[in-house]
């Protein structure tokens, strides 16, 4: 591991809006009293990377808590930092396998959950691991209130039909979809949140998939 990584795992260690591991475990059911202090919604960004996402839904709803969930200690470190540095209280991290996520969210504990740019894990051989597969959606089923919602950004063709298929098969309620959003009317001032990878997938002049949809 290079010495920048390190540093920032040391660093991120250190912050106040970053929880670690088994610590995680002693906020569940209460995430909202016990670690924001309040009574408001909680809403997660899984494989959340830097962070993009869930530190700017954090400024645009001051009234909603936001916690951005990944396993790479060094990846979390720049969205932590961004909302320490600019007093972004309503933002959380949250440092652990999402396989393990209902040990640390309590059943309806959750008001939606974003899943933006994920390892589309193409292999057959990692269906299990895709984020959108049966396993996950029926854990993320458990954690989310009655009217909780999905939302999915992927430029990965293949993972979004992947997951359409899942929706399908569970004959869930889409709300929205398309397979090209800055082409489409659905785009608006929370889609059009840009992550560091979905940057360089526009640069390159890919599509973006979109789809919302709820249990």
């Amino acid at each position: 591991m290079g010495k920048d990584k390190l540093r920032k795992f040391a660093e991120v260690a250190t912050f106040k809006n970053v929880i670690q591991l088994d610590a995680g475990k002693d906020y569940k059911g209460g995430w909202a009293s016990k670690f924001f202090g309040n009574n408001n919604p909680v809403v997660l960004e899984l494989a959340c990377g830097k962070g993009e996402y869930t530190v700017n839904l954090a400024k645009m709803f001051p009234h909603i808590n936001f916690i951005g969930i990944d396993y790479k200690g060094n990846r979390i470190w720049r969205g932590a930092k961004t909302a320490l540095e600019e007093g972004i209280n309503n933002v959380g991290f949250l440092r652990i396998q999402i396989e393990t996520i209902l040990e640390y969210f309590a059943e309806s504990e959750i008001t939606e959950i974003w899943i933006t740019f994920p390892d589309p894990q193409p292999q057959d051989s990692r269906e299990k691991k895709r984020l959108t597969n049966p396993t996950f959606l029926e854990k993320y089923k458990t954690i989310l209130n009655d009217n909780g919602i999905m939302h999915l950004k992927t430029d990965n063709d293949g993972f979004y039909a992947y997951t359409l298929e899942q929706i399908a098969l569970l004959k869930l309620p889409k709300m929205k979809e398309t397979t090209d959003l800055y082409h489409s009317d659905l785009v608006d001032d929370v889609l059009s949140i840009k992550t560091y990878y979905e940057r360089k997938y526009l640069a390159d002049n890919k599509n973006i998939n979109y789809v919302k949809w709820r249990f």
